[in-house]
């Protein structure tokens, strides 16, 4: 690894930082889930918008058209131009807190 650093103090790295997201991948004739890789502040929908070929995937299950778990894998790079839809699996937000008119 190397850093660099310019004359106001930034810093560069060969290290990309990002964070793994849970997701659910359709492809035309595969669903698999696992994990997807986005940069700080980008949404799973950026990661989808690069110009590389392949989506790398970690603790990748695939599964048939009718759900049948056909294979694991530790890594699985999945061609762009095969996925029809991804979902990714966020934290599912807390409940509004509701007030309530008392008139009513």
């Amino acid at each position: 690894m190397t850093i660099h650093y310019d004359e106001k103090g930034k810093f560069f790295s060969d290290i990309i930082s990002k964070t793994d997201v849970q997701a659910t991948i359709q492809t035309h004739t595969h669903r698999i889930d696992g994990r997807i890789y986005v940069g700080p502040s980008e949404r799973p929908k950026d990661a989808l918008n690069v110009n590389e070929r392949f989506l790398a995937v970690t603790g990748a299950i695939v599964y048939d058209a009718d759900g049948n778990e056909l294979n694991r894998a530790d890594f699985l790079a999945v061609n762009r131009d095969h996925i029809i839809w991804v979902i990714p699996h966020e934290d599912e937000p807390e409940p509004a807190e509701q007030e309530y008119d008392d008139a009513a």
